[in-house]
């Protein structure tokens, strides 16, 4: 795994502080993007926690997964979660050390009072000291929360930072670009009242270890409640790895409902799934990989934008017109660019590789945040598109008609084949995963050469569906 180390500075640890009977909970901020460019320590609220307890549950759980691996636990993870000020909500991001797991809560106008949200994104400081401080929270006395510095930080220029060395790994942001594609294709399969989230959520099983159960699970709406299943019938949800809605428990006992979403069941094959608990004033998401075993980071979901020049230009234009909204609305964007809705949603794909958009499953929309990575780095750290390139370079495609012939270095032919769109190949990577991890190398090496690239052209050559 390719891994970074980004330094992460703050000028002070984020802390809880009670004094004549009042709490402030400062969460202090490192570098980030805001509209005006880049600025350290930016500011995005300062104002009162509506529910302060469970406004501390949400952010426990959120730093829960950021801290947590789901696989292979025995490997040290520890991000910083990304907060994102969106005008009219915060919002708090993470991802596990697997990248298995996707959490984000939401606190939403009804959960803030008294103070104006900014805009921008920034990674902030949930440090130990903080975590038990939070988990101390037992009333819903007013509790102050600021995001960012306070007004005599911002103007002490020699005072202390807090310097933190972040391992970044490079599939932290490829999980972030991958989840976002593939949570776009859910929808509400089911909806719990309180008492029955409760006692689902309750009954799962915790475990993950040696002897425990191995391959999907599956649950299925039944009235207000949900029932397992040994298989993917019409309506069913799949729940892989169940353990990992662990962070779920934090707020269990505030949650008023729990939404299910996901894709159609098809076939037997796992699934992601996002599962929502509804809070007073904001929403608390984890969004499932297929497989506790597997990250997001590896779904292949984002090639075939990766792989476009189309998309690349589309995005250039997309990204002016962003405006840190917390709803991108496909339909505007389309109007406001000229570009079809088809064109919009790829470009907003691209820009989901360098991390500057989201998708929220609740309101079935994009929002617009900045990550602080490069737009090239997730293009250099993804083997099967490098690959791809390679394949086009070297002059190994051969397009006739519906059928891409492509040779290897090693002299294997591997077959792509166009059947309505989408593109099977003979190698081993298509028999093993059936596309359900993206194309593979040869199949996005044909879709290259089709969108423009170089080829040994027999006979007629089919471009974007086309003949010529």
């Amino acid at each position: 795994m390719t891994r970074s180390l980004q330094a992460v500075a703050y000028r002070r640890p984020s802390v809880l502080e009670s004094s004549a009977g009042e709490r402030r909970l400062g969460l202090e901020t490192s570098q980030g993007a805001t509209p005006r460019g880049a600025e350290d320590h930016p500011r995005f609220f300062a104002g009162f926690l509506t529910s302060p307890q469970v406004a501390s549950a949400g952010l426990l759980a959120v730093a829960d997964v950021a801290a947590a691996r789901y696989y292979q636990r025995q490997l040290r993870a520890s991000l910083d979660p990304v907060v994102t000020g969106n005008g009219d909500r915060l919002r708090f991001e993470s991802f596990s050390g697997c990248c298995g797991v996707y959490a984000r809560l939401d606190v939403l106008e009804p959960g803030l009072d008294g103070g104006e949200v900014g805009h921008g994104t920034t990674n902030v400081d949930v440090n130990n000291p903080l975590r038990e401080a939070l988990s101390r929270i037992g009333s819903d006395d007013p509790l102050h929360l600021r995001v960012g510095p306070n007004e005599l930080a911002v103007t002490t220029l020699d005072g202390p930072v807090v310097e933190k060395k972040v391992p970044l790994p490079d599939r932290w942001l490829r999980g972030f670009a991958e989840a976002q594609v593939i949570a776009a294709g859910f929808d509400l399969r089911a909806e719990l009242p309180a008492a029955e989230a409760v006692r689902f959520l309750r009954a799962l099983p915790r475990g993950g270890g040696r002897g425990a159960f191995v391959g999907p699970r599956w649950v299925v709406p039944a009235g207000r409640a949900l029932r397992p299943t040994t298989r993917p019938v019409p309506g069913a949800v799949c729940l892989p790895g169940p353990e990992r809605l662990t962070a779920l428990q934090r707020v269990l006992r505030h949650a008023t409902a729990l939404r299910v979403y996901g894709p159609a069941a098809a076939g037997a094959a796992s699934a992601a799934s996002a599962w929502e608990a509804v809070l007073p004033g904001m929403r608390l998401t984890l969004t499932l990989s297929p497989d506790a075993s597997r990250g997001f980071s590896g779904e292949g979901g984002v090639l075939d934008a990766l792989a476009t020049d189309e998309a690349a230009e589309d995005a250039e234009l997309i990204s002016v017109l962003l405006a840190w909204e917390p709803r991108v609305d496909v339909a505007d964007l389309a109007v406001s660019s000229g570009l079809t809705a088809e064109r919009v949603r790829a470009a907003l794909v691209r820009l989901g590789t360098s991390g500057r958009v989201g998708y929220d499953t609740a309101e079935a929309a994009y929002f617009h945040r900045e990550l602080p990575y490069d737009a090239e780095r997730v293009e250099r750290h993804n083997p099967r598109l490098r690959a791809a390139r390679a394949l086009v370079e070297a002059g190994a495609i051969t397009l006739d008609g519906a059928l891409g012939t492509v040779t290897a270095q090693d002299g294997h032919v591997h077959r792509v084949r166009d059947e309505a769109g989408v593109l099977s190949c003979s190698c081993l990577w298509w028999a093993k995963y059936r596309g359900g991890r993206g194309p593979c190398k040869h199949a996005l090496a044909v879709r290259m050469v089709r969108r423009g690239g170089t080829a040994v052209e027999q006979g007629r050559t089919r471009v974007d569906g086309g003949v010529r």
